[in-house]
């Protein structure tokens, strides 16, 4: 599964004023939407008995902290593709760089999350999905595999989907498909042991100066004040704010 390392909530999130760009340079830690993505992926590995997990993530050096959980929940190994060339990679950069280290791998399936915890842009699964030319199906509520195929099942507004699809696919699964386990002690422990690689651009076969792809950069040029809320009125409740409420609205003519 593919996973990212981003800033930690607890530690507070805000923009870097050289760059306009999130600052990244707080404490990072596995985006909360990547769990239910490694959770999956431990689940499909002990209902087949055999298997084995494997963390794929791009960023920092730093960002092997961050990953060490996936492996303290109980995945196999873990590869950090880490170059000076991809700081401030954007989309195509990013899934450009995944889809090399994906392709070294050779996996059966892929697994993301819905979404990033910082970026919220939920398209690149499909963009890497599209880099190694194979199936996607998004939104994954419930997930099974069987004779070289797998069945996702996703909700929408008019009721369920069950999407069918051949091995090898990648899959983003939603935060509906399962409950994370928390690792043991024993998980965190052994996970300092367990393999981990990283990789540059040059070991998975991308050139760094691949203009429009690998390389690119995601450039803020300008930041904007959130727009105004407009005409708003706080209420105190002191035993009259269903009151106010009514008479709120009817000043508005919303009644």
């Amino acid at each position: 599964m593919c996973v990212k390392a981003v800033p930690d909530a607890a530690a507070g999130r805000r923009l870097d004023p050289t760059t306009n760009r999130l600052d990244r340079s707080v404490e990072l830690a596995i985006s909360d939407f990547d769990t239910y993505a490694v959770e999956e992926a431990l689940k499909l590995r002990e209902a087949a008995g055999e298997g084995e997990v494997v963390v794929v993530s791009m960023g920092p050096e730093r960002a092997m902290d961050a990953l060490r959980k996936a492996l303290a929940m109980g995945a196999d190994r873990a590869v950090l593709v880490t170059d000076s060339a991809l700081e401030g990679a954007d989309l195509l950069a990013t899934a450009k760089a995944l889809a090399g280290a994906l392709e070294k791998e050779g996996p059966d399936l892929v697994l993301f999350g819905q979404q990033s915890a910082d970026g919220g842009g939920a398209v690149l699964w499909a963009a890497v999905a599209e880099k190694l030319r194979l199936p996607v199906i998004s939104q994954v509520s419930e997930l099974t595999t069987q004779n070289g195929s797998l069945t996702g099942k996703r909700q929408t507004e008019f009721g369920y989907d069950s999407i069918r699809a051949p091995l090898p696919a990648v899959v983003a699964v939603s935060d509906a498909i399962n409950t994370p386990r928390y690792p043991s002690l024993k998980g965190i422990m052994g996970a300092k042991k367990k393999p981990f690689d990283t990789l540059s651009l040059g070991d998975i076969g991308v050139d760094a100066g691949d203009a429009g792809e690998a390389g690119s950069k995601t450039e803020v040029l300008a930041l904007g004040e959130p727009p105004s809320r407009g005409d708003a009125r706080k209420i105190e409740d002191d035993g009259s704010a269903a009151q106010q409420i009514v008479d709120f609205l009817a000043e508005k003519r919303l009644l």
